[in-house]
């Protein structure tokens, strides 16, 4: 027999490194979970705001400064969901602009 072979056949093959130790993959991800998690805080702040306004009209809320003060929680956390929605399409088309 070919001495090559009988080094070959007694060799384990490599172990495979799983997917999720890449680096830039990671980094997806952590990104995704960011994402999504800002977007949660959004509604959740959309939705007591709502249910401060609700309670304002139906006249369970006894102080307005409290219905206001989550209102404008609501609305500036959608403003800031939307500015860093602009931000990142921005960073999108300037390295859609970028020569290779």
């Amino acid at each position: 027999m070919n001495p090559i072979l009988n080094n070959i056949t007694g060799l384990k093959p490599l172990p495979l490194k799983p997917a999720d130790t890449n680096p830039i993959a990671r980094a997806g991800s952590d990104f995704y979970q960011m994402i999504k998690a800002n977007i949660n805080q959004v509604a959740k702040a959309e939705s007591h705001g709502g249910k401060a306004i609700e309670g304002l009209q139906s006249g369970q809320a006894k102080n307005l400064h409290e219905v206001m003060i989550s209102v404008e929680k609501a609305d500036i956390s959608l403003k800031m969901l939307v500015q860093f929605r602009n931000k990142a399409l921005q960073a999108y088309e300037e390295i859609m602009r970028m020569q290779i």
